[in-house]
């Protein structure tokens, strides 16, 4: 019997950056190729961390990849980042971070103190996010291969009883919620990069959110619909997927959206959009209205949540798609990220 050919839709002639970068690029690749190679007839939701069932028990996993540039940039460095990102993407699944196993690829002639500042740096935010490091892998690839170093991760997480992510539980009259400033992250990077002449007193909001996404679903966990911490492609990307996965529209506040000056400052300057950016210490939620007031509370309650807030709400149109309403008074649609503009932020 002749093997099953299986079809792939990805087209495009080989890899760019923007493959890369968690935007429309990142979505081709891999529901074209990936998606039916790997999954099958029946692909996985994509998501931050996948629920799997072993032996009746189940469990929450993730990966992921960090190939930040500079290493160590204002508030923080590639080690603490590869904790925090994983931790977090178990947390905005609904479950708390257990073990983690670690690999590194790193590069000839990388200084021995660079990388114990950095396995120093993972040891602090493991032990700081409650996390246990398990095992890992080491490897070494020629000089001028590897931008001196890069970490994998994997996260194995045990789900938060009271609460269930779904986009297609998401319904209209649900509220957007955001943890606190968006943007910092990705413009400290491009900063940090010295690429452009600009200054500004800006640090990356790397940290875990799990103490954030713990008091949310302690408080209004029955009402909690969605969750994502928007990194690469930032709040506009993860909300767009959202939109498209449940099917009805998203209608942001501009003026509600917490932005600080200088990343605003930055991204006027540069033609960037704050909604593009990324994020490593934020996370948003989808709440029921009824809860919504619960959660905002319980947030702000804990510590590093003072500026969450309420940025929009769900509703019929448009349909799969985000509109924010501007300060104006004008709408504009916002679009997932297209193209790469800030490489080597995560």
């Amino acid at each position: 019997m002749a093997a099953t050919v299986t079809k792939i839709r990805f087209r495009e002639p080989q890899i760019e950056m923007a493959h890369g970068a968690g935007g429309k690029a990142s979505r081709r690749l891999v529901e074209g190729l990936f998606a039916p190679l790997l999954f099958g007839a029946s692909p996985t939701p994509l998501g931050d961390a996948a629920h799997i069932q072993i032996n009746g028990t189940r469990i929450a996993m993730t990966t992921d990849s960090f190939v930040v540039k500079p290493l160590r940039f204002p508030g923080g460095s590639i080690g603490e980042l590869a904790i925090n990102g994983t931790v977090n993407d178990l947390a905005v699944s609904g479950a708390r971070a257990e073990a983690m196993v670690v690999s590194f690829v790193l590069e000839a002639g990388l200084p021995t103190d660079v990388l114990e500042a950095e396995v120093r740096a993972m040891a602090r935010a493991a032990e700081m996010a409650g996390v246990r490091i398990a095992g890992g892998d080491t490897k070494v690839v020629e000089h001028g291969k590897a931008d001196n170093m890069y970490i994998s991760t994997t996260g194995i997480g045990r789900l938060l009883p009271g609460v269930e992510i779904a986009p297609q539980s998401v319904q209209p009259g649900d509220k957007v919620l955001l943890s606190g400033p968006i943007g910092d992250h990705g413009i400290t990077i491009l900063l940090a990069r010295g690429d452009l002449d600009l200054e500004a007193a800006l640090q990356s909001d790397t940290r875990s959110v799990f103490p954030l996404v713990d008091a949310l679903v302690r408080k209004a966990g029955a009402g909690v619909r969605w969750m994502r911490d928007p990194t690469r492609g930032g709040v506009a990307t993860s909300l767009n997927e959202l939109a498209r996965d449940c099917g009805h529209g998203i209608v942001l506040s501009e003026e509600k959206i917490p932005i600080r000056d200088a990343v605003r400052g930055a991204c006027e300057l540069l033609g960037l959009d704050p909604l593009h950016i990324a994020n490593e210490g934020q996370f948003l939620a989808v709440v029921s209205a009824e809860h919504a007031d619960t959660a905002l509370q319980a947030l702000r309650a804990t510590p590093g949540g003072e500026q969450a807030v309420v940025i929009g709400e769900i509703r019929p149109q448009p349909e799969s798609a985000v509109l924010v309403t501007t300060l104006y008074g004008g709408n504009r649609l916002v679009d997932m990220l297209v193209g790469d503009p800030l490489p080597r932020i995560c």
